[in-house]
């Protein structure tokens, strides 16, 4: 068990890092804020980094297990790199948050209510269509609400490769160690 959580945090904080670093080093070095292309952009990157699941639980079967692995096993070591990487993922940005003073939300209504109003939305239609996001603006102020919704950004995705690659993973002769 003790190996289990060793690869779990391994793992996690290697994925985890490389989520955070590149979508902060997105962030940063943008110019302007596209939140449509840096959606996709950041699930992209989650999806690519999530990679080191599947090597995580490939790694742990063939030296720690022999070269065998049962589904549950796999799908478990899969999701423990997942809550790793999303714990990694929440406490960075929360520090990211603090130190640009919590401008990302403001930052990211207003960058769709330009869009909006670029695409020649005006007004009631435009309040109709921005009133859900300024809930979300004052709700995104409570911690309570924005701890779980950042962990749930990622966990989707964490899930989805841990699925795939326990079920690949669990037959020895897929991929096999040498």
């Amino acid at each position: 068990m003790k190996q289990f959580a060793a690869f779990a945090a391994i793992y996690g904080l290697l994925s985890g890092s490389v989520i955070i670093a590149i979508i902060l080093s997105g962030i940063v070095l943008a110019d302007h804020v596209s939140f449509t292309g840096s959606a996709w952009f950041g699930y992209l990157v989650m999806l690519s980094a999530f990679t080191f699941i599947f090597v995580g639980i490939k790694r742990y079967r063939d030296v720690d297990r022999g070269g065998v692995i049962g589904f549950g096993r796999a799908l478990g070591l899969g999701l423990a790199i997942t809550a790793v990487a999303g714990i990694i993922y929440v406490l960075v940005w929360e520090a990211y948050l603090a130190a640009t003073n919590y401008a990302f939300i403001d930052d990211y209504v207003d960058g769709i209510r330009r869009a909006k109003q670029a695409g020649g939305m005006t007004g009631a239609a435009l309040a109709r269509a921005m009133a859900p996001l300024e809930a979300m603006r004052v709700n995104y102020a409570d911690p309570l609400f924005r701890l779980p919704m950042t962990f749930i950004e990622i966990a989707p995705v964490g899930l989805v490769v841990a699925l795939v690659s326990a079920a690949l993973l669990r037959n020895p002769r897929f991929m096999p160690a040498r």
